[in-house]
């Protein structure tokens, strides 16, 4: 676990703005697994899969990851090669492979369009939808090399105009219902 611990932390060494975001998700990830009721041993996983969703985006170029600009065709291949990337690296070194659904399908769409395989509705892991919902929450309310963080009502709004087509519905309705709640495990109910 110690050679894991240290891609992930190479991942936020590479990235500035990424600093905290792993684990940041694997907060939001728990919390939502936990409102879904998964058991302790999918939620292991998913906590695993959250921490090292990202692990891919070693083999991303630097200057990619802090574009400011948007991202032209072969930089926006390179970003979404990432979750396959990552698959293989816990592959190769035969260690988290419990994780490998959770970073390969992190990026599939609830509609199909994701990637990188174009799986849609329940052929995406519900670790893997979940863990959608937590990233992208996590990244809208981060500042990023190409815009400022959004504030947490901002970015539901967000996930509940997404819900349906990128996101799992009934995840984000549970997400957005905890985020009310105050039950995300990161103290920051949004005020009613």
């Amino acid at each position: 676990m110690a050679t894991l611990t240290a891609l992930s932390f190479a991942v936020e060494e590479r990235d500035p703005f990424a600093r905290g975001h792993a684990l940041r998700v694997a907060v939001l990830a728990h919390s939502l697994a936990s409102r879904a009721e998964l058991d302790r041993d999918r939620i292991a996983r998913l906590r695993t899969g959250a921490v090292l969703h990202d692990i891919g985006k070693l083999a991303v170029p630097r200057e990619v990851l802090l574009k400011k600009g948007p991202l032209d065709e072969i930089e926006f291949m390179q970003i979404r090669r990432h979750p396959m990337a990552g698959a293989r690296m816990l592959r190769a070194l035969g260690a988290a492979l419990e994780a490998v659904p959770c970073v390969l399908f992190h990026h599939e769409r609830w509609d199909g369009t994701g990637y990188p395989s174009g799986r849609g509705r329940d052929d995406i892991p519900l670790e893997a939808r979940i863990l959608a919902v937590a990233d992208s929450f996590d990244a809208m309310t981060s500042d990023r090399p190409y815009r400022p963080a959004c504030d947490a009502e901002t970015a539901l709004e967000e996930l509940k105009r997404c819900a349906g087509t990128q996101f799992d519905p009934d995840l984000v309705e549970a997400f957005i219902a905890a985020c009310y709640e105050g039950d995300l495990g990161w103290g920051n109910a949004v005020a009613v």
